[in-house]
């Protein structure tokens, strides 16, 4: 199982892109974390900017689609994803369970 770590302009263009995810049986759930301050360096000039950060959770399976989509989908230039393995130790083995039988 997977975490992809995102970050979103705004919370209606991330929720949209949440709500297709898990439809489409990508992501078997979609933490929207809220507004949080970034700091970065783009384009050689130090930026700020407010996102939105969500957590799809996924198989490993369905990183590769679920990384499209979000790609595609996403205004940014660059998007921020990043795909975070779940360790099996320490970790819930019902929740993980339910999000394999969550995805396709």
């Amino acid at each position: 199982m997977m975490l992809l770590y995102t970050t979103w302009p705004d919370a209606e263009t991330c929720e949209a892109t949440a709500a297709k995810a898990v439809a489409e049986r990508l992501a078997a759930c979609v933490n929207i974390l809220g507004s949080g301050r970034s700091i970065y360096r783009w384009d050689g000039a130090v930026e700020r900017a407010v996102e939105t950060v969500a957590v799809f959770k996924t198989r490993a399976a369905c990183v590769e689609r679920l990384t499209r989509l979000i790609v595609e989908r996403h205004p940014y230039e660059t998007p921020a994803v990043a795909a975070i393995d779940i360790a099996p130790g320490g970790s819930n083995p019902a929740y993980l369970a339910w999000i394999g039988s969550e995805t396709a």
